[in-house]
């Protein structure tokens, strides 16, 4: 039993020392940066990582962990032990902070008086007038001073400034916790993916980054997307609008812009990209029997959805390849934008024969054989946006620890704790003097001049005081 409670003893003590709680937080700096110099999964791509490392490296890292170090169990238990570290420090600490604040020490003994290094002796003759005097001063200053009756009667003051200060490092050591907190409840409970929507199109399921889908708890729908661009054509700004579904029911609808998600239920939903399917939405044609110019009309060409001309005739999008190449007598497009388009279309009569061609508008030709002349004026390509999605339960708690630690370093630097004490006292000699004192936790230079300053504010005070109640009374004698 012994040696548990001495082991138990042990720990406390190693996991409550400062020196641990900056050893741990150097360490975890040190595996985040770590994080960030090696590929990571699942944001980086099978293929990229076996690139990148040779297959021994690859699977060591993986072995230790190094390829998802933020999700690793040994750093969620890193993580808690700078949490402990922290919580232990604090209690280890706090009683003697409390004391400081809810009992602070009033009266300037004797023996305190002859080890406090900044302090004053003012020669007196009166020492209730001195109280008096100094009171008056340290009000003067914005220091309440409260007055401290020994057991002979006597009378001392006690001030000070900024009290509350000494819980700062507390403030500080709460905020690194919820900051540590909203870390692993992110890691454990948060998850970030993918979406690729088209105008029209809706899901309740979510790709994840580990290419795991994820139900989403409502419908999202994509209205429409778009890109703006400035005048030498590179992207301004990409653009969606987004609509929330909920039973069937539309509850919110929101235009997103880079940096301005959408957010739902703590799912965020951000604008990260934007781009064209290679599937064609629309094409505007002006069409007229072959010869007959002068009978032309405009249609507009849909997949699925037909146009009919006057005479009866339907034309009907067969295929759209968006940017044409031929290789081993098979059509294939290079890429998905429209610079080199080619359209099938089939013409049904009105007497049910059916003929087809292939239109080739940016070469000005057409293969096979239909009875009308058509002229591309126009066409228009499906288009998709790109959704970074992410939920991050802990973000709450992260943002609160950020604002609380700016709290803490605020009332660290800026406020000081200052503490005043004014006795009446006897000096080596056994004169009667007004003994002044002052402590302060920091910025002791700064300190030492304004209390200097105060030191002799109050001896002049003290030293005019006769003359200014023989003054009064002099002139109370003259009024009567």
């Amino acid at each position: 039993m012994g040696a548990k409670a001495h082991f138990g003893s042990r720990l406390w003590q190693t996991l409550a020392s400062v020196k641990t709680g900056i050893i741990l937080l150097i360490v975890v700096a040190v595996v985040s940066a770590a994080g960030t110099f090696i590929l990571q999964r699942p944001l980086t791509d099978a293929d990229q990582l076996q690139q990148a490392y040779s297959p021994q490296t690859l699977r060591w890292l993986d072995l230790l962990g190094l390829t998802d170090v933020f999700h690793a169990w040994w750093f969620a238990l890193l993580l808690a032990l700078v949490g402990s570290s922290i919580v232990l420090v604090s209690i280890d600490r706090f009683p003697k902070a409390w004391r400081l604040l809810t009992r602070p020490y009033l009266r300037a003994e004797a023996h305190f008086r002859a080890v406090l290094p900044v302090q004053q002796q003012i020669p007196i003759s009166n020492p209730d007038q001195a109280i008096e005097v100094a009171a008056r001063t340290l009000k003067q200053r914005g220091l309440y001073a409260r007055r401290v009756m020994d057991n002979s009667g006597a009378t001392s003051l006690f001030a000070e400034r900024n009290r509350w200060s000494v819980l700062s490092v507390y403030v500080v050591h709460l905020s690194l916790l919820l900051i540590l907190a909203g870390g692993i409840i992110d890691a454990f409970f948060g998850y970030k993916g993918y979406l690729s929507l088209s105008p029209g199109q809706q899901t309740d399921k979510l790709e994840l980054r580990d290419k795991t889908v994820r139900a989403m708890p409502f419908t999202l729908r994509c209205d429409g997307t778009g890109q703006e661009n400035y005048a030498d054509g590179t992207p301004k700004k990409w653009w969606s609008r987004l609509t929330v579904l909920e039973n069937g029911r539309e509850v919110l609808r929101k235009e997103i812009v880079v940096n301005d998600p959408l957010v739902r239920e703590g799912i965020r939903f951000y604008q990260s990209g934007y781009g064209i399917t290679g599937e064609v939405e629309s094409l505007l044609f002006t069409v007229s029997p072959a010869g007959k110019p002068q009978d032309a009309t405009q249609i507009t060409l849909r997949p699925n959805a037909p146009a009919t001309l006057k005479d009866g005739s339907t034309i009907r999008l067969l295929k759209f390849v968006p940017d044409f190449a031929l290789q081993d007598n098979q059509i294939y497009t290079k890429s998905n934008y429209p610079d080199n388009p080619a359209i099938q279309l089939a013409v049904i009569g009105g007497d049910g024969k059916t003929s087809m061609a292939w239109l080739f508008p940016r070469m000005g030709q057409r293969q096979g054989e239909i009875p009308y002349d058509l002229t591309l004026n126009d066409l228009q390509m499906q288009a998709y946006t790109g959704l970074q999605v992410s939920h991050e339960p802990g973000q709450w708690a992260v943002w609160g620890g950020c604002l609380l630690m700016a709290l803490g370093l605020v009332m660290a630097f800026y406020l000081v704790h200052q503490r005043y004490w004014v006795a009446v006292a006897e000096d080596k000699t056994g004169a009667t003097v007004l003994w002044m004192g002052t402590a302060a936790d920091k910025s002791r230079d700064h300190l030492q001049d304004e209390f200097n300053e105060m030191a002799e504010e109050i001896r002049a005070q003290v030293a005019a005081e006769p003359k200014t109640r023989a003054a009064k009374r002099e002139a109370s004698l003259v009024g009567a």
